[in-house]
């Protein structure tokens, strides 16, 4: 059995050598595309250092409860009375500047309060998540390599016009981030 272990334990350390092998090779592509999209070369380097292919990532994405929960289980999870009552809480704490909101971006006020409460619990919880890693470990899988590719770009943008700070970019697994958990391009 221990020669057995040995050779698997062998053949997923190969594996996952290969896959960050193929993973520097991607960022050196991508550097030469952010290049090209007026991403500095400093801030580039700067921001991507630490960049890392993170196989948790590629594993949520494929396991998204959107996919395989029934709706009445899926609000069921993420809905309650005193959800709804922290909802209210938080609503009346900041009326002038939710108010403000709705009528600046005609949008829903009752609708983005849903949505926070759903997606961080009124902003208690942003995710921790490094999401420049995330991005590029979903821009490198080419499930959909197209559309996260287009958001590391945007974010790196952002980051080049001084807009976000890269140091605070923690979110969800998938890149999004704020109390919205919004994509870069939202």
């Amino acid at each position: 059995i221990n020669i057995i272990f040995l050779i698997l334990l062998f053949f997923l350390s190969s594996a996952f050598a290969d896959q960050q092998i193929e993973f520097l090779k991607w960022k050196k592509k991508f550097k030469t595309l952010a290049l090209s999209k007026n991403i500095s070369e400093s801030t580039f380097d700067l921001v991507m250092k630490d960049v890392k292919f993170l196989p948790k990532v590629i594993e949520y994405d494929r396991y998204q409860p959107e996919f395989y929960e029934d709706t009445k289980t899926y609000i069921s999870k993420r809905t309650s009375k005193k959800k709804i009552t922290q909802g209210i809480e938080f609503y009346n704490k900041n009326i002038d500047l939710i108010n403000e909101i709705e009528k600046k971006y005609k949008i829903e006020k009752e609708l983005l309060i849903s949505l926070m409460g759903i997606e961080t619990n009124y902003g208690t919880y942003v995710g921790k998540m490094d999401i420049l890693s995330s991005l590029s470990t979903l821009s490198y899988d080419k499930r959909r390599s197209d559309f996260f590719t287009n958001e590391l770009l945007i974010l790196l943008q952002l980051i080049e016009s001084k807009k976000i700070n890269y140091k605070t970019l923690y979110g969800s697994w998938a890149g999004a981030f704020g109390f919205f958990q919004f994509m870069p391009s939202t």
